[in-house]
């Protein structure tokens, strides 16, 4: 194709065609816009030619969404500028384009400094109030901060304080997306479906109607496939639909007041049984919790090596030998005499499942909670590094990684599930996430590609039997390409169908995100 955002593939875009995942895929062509307009422009010369096209924001998924089957990629990392802000009542939102990265919207957010060239006169004195007013945040945090909005609407991302704010949907109030053929939609929240039909109006004058599929999500923590529900909010269906209904344009995100005050614990536990029980019993019993965070014995212990072996890790506190399991909780609250009565609760809490207050790290401060954060992330940037290690042996070794969860009546049963498959197939694992949603990322750390084929076996056993529980393939990543299998586990065929259906209803030509959710029938 001749237009000049249109690139073709070279050496110098390789990274482009992987993501977190260690997928690697292929391309023809990539383009990296600047606007809607050039997205227009783009979208329209693809449609033209018959061209696949996937979009791409950070590439920090681990789903391989973002992973290229062919055709253009569309990499969003040039739209990053924040839009314009307005006020509401005592509440800001901010309108941003797709890629701007999340590291990067909390220090503006924290500071209150933004570029506004180009806002409005509305937007300007929104920010004027908004300079004056306390401090706010965005609340979703998922693990890799270098990951841009558009990529976290598009898998509903969510991160350890969903467990009180819920994931990146609860927090997005506005949408623009630009369809295959180049239409635009706009949708705000508010807008609802007609029982289970869907219309959206073009900024041509046509209408896209597309049928809402009818299966009942599961209770639990959920981001796999379509938000679907009768007279559902139209913007749910296109937040978390992994790339396959449109692309992302502009995004309206709610910013919410920062808690007055934040306080973090860890409780180290001797047998994972115990940690359990606290965690259902605190849950029900305590108020103000933010995250509760949940490191197994195996993560732990890949943990110990790295700060052993690692300058890097060398500042992460000492895990005694007699910890098999720890549980990190985030307290928030407005004043520091309600935080310290929390804290005390979750004291109370621990003592009853057989803990001993000694036994505990707390973090009172800012520069203590930013160190329970460096060991919260250290966890998976440390069986990276190990598998990185097993590569060397053969390169195609990954880690094998699950993001399915359970309703609250079955943690106990799906741990069972997962301690009792693991060992009788002979794996070696490391578990952490967020506990508090019942909603765990076992990860298996193969030596060999004949134990990576087992891990991704075990993995589909465990989907057959977490869906009766009424639980999710995907809480929180997304399906991409990567657990598509498990979504037709979970739904079964007749429900996939009408999935393709609504899909088809915005991509005829089933032109966007190949691979991703279902393959085209």
């Amino acid at each position: 194709m001749a237009m000049e955002q249109i690139k073709e593939m070279t050496q110098d875009y390789e990274m482009y065609l992987r993501d977190e995942s260690r997928t690697v895929g292929f391309a023809e062509q990539i383009a990296f816009p600047h606007t809607a307009g050039e997205v227009k422009r783009i979208l329209k010369e693809c449609y033209a030619a018959g061209e696949k096209v996937t979009v791409q924001g950070g590439r920090t998924g681990i789903a391989a969404a973002a992973v290229p089957y062919g055709g253009c990629i569309l990499n969003m990392s040039k739209m990053n500028r924040v839009l314009g802000m307005r006020k509401e009542d005592e509440t800001y939102f901010l309108t941003l384009q797709p890629g701007v990265v999340l590291s990067e919207l909390r220090k503006m957010i924290a500071s209150k400094h933004f570029s506004t060239a180009g806002w409005s006169g509305e937007s300007k004195e929104a920010f004027a109030a908004f300079r004056k007013d306390g401090a706010f945040f965005f609340s979703p945090d998922p693990t890799e901060t270098s990951a841009t909005i558009g990529g976290m609407v598009s898998c509903n991302a969510s991160g350890a304080r969903s467990f009180h704010y819920g994931p990146t949907r609860n927090h997005v109030y506005g949408l623009t997306m630009i369809l295959s053929d180049g239409r635009e939609i706009r949708v705000t929240r508010g807008q609802k479906a007609n029982g289970y039909q869907a219309e959206f109006l073009c900024d041509d004058g046509t209408r896209v109607v597309a049928p809402i599929p009818t299966y009942v999500m599961p209770a639990a923590k959920n981001a796999s496939g379509y938000f679907a529900a009768k007279d559902m909010e139209l913007i749910d269906l296109l937040i978390g639909s992994d790339g396959t209904l449109g692309v992302l344009a502009e995004i309206e995100i709610k910013l919410l007041p920062l808690p007055g005050v934040i306080w973090g614990t860890a409780l180290l536990f001797e047998d994972e049984l115990s940690s359990l029980q606290f965690v259902d019993k605190l849950r029900n019993t305590a108020e103000g919790i933010a995250s509760m965070e949940f490191f197994d014995g195996g993560a732990l212990e890949v943990l110990r090596k790295q700060k052993k072996n690692s300058v890097a890790f060398s500042a992460l506190p000492e895990i005694p030998a007699f910890v098999s399991t720890i549980i990190y909780v985030e307290l928030h609250s407005d004043t520091k005499e309600e935080a310290m009565e929390r804290l005390h609760r979750v004291g109370d809490v621990f003592e009853e499942a057989g803990g001993k207050l000694e036994n505990t790290w707390v973090a009172m401060n800012p520069r203590d909670i930013e160190r329970m954060m460096f060991f919260r992330h250290a966890v998976p940037e440390s069986v990276n590094m190990l598998i990185d290690e097993r590569k060397k042996e053969d390169s195609r070794i990954t880690k094998v990684g699950s993001d399915m969860s359970v309703p609250d009546d079955h943690l106990f049963d799906v741990m069972r599930l997962y301690r009792r498959t693991l060992k009788e197939n002979r794996l070696q694992s490391a578990t952490w996430g967020h506990i508090g949603d019942n909603h765990l990322h076992v990860n298996v750390l193969p030596n060999s590609m004949e134990e990576h084929a087992r891990a991704k076996e075990l993995f589909k056993q465990w989907a057959k039997e977490i869906c009766p529980m009424g639980g999710a393939v995907s809480a929180e990543h997304g399906v991409g390409k990567l657990k598509a299998a498990f979504l037709a586990i979970m739904y079964g065929e007749k429900h996939i169908e009408e999935m393709r259906r609504l899909k088809r209803a915005f991509d005829p030509k089933w032109q966007l995100g190949a691979g991703n959710l279902f393959a085209e029938k």
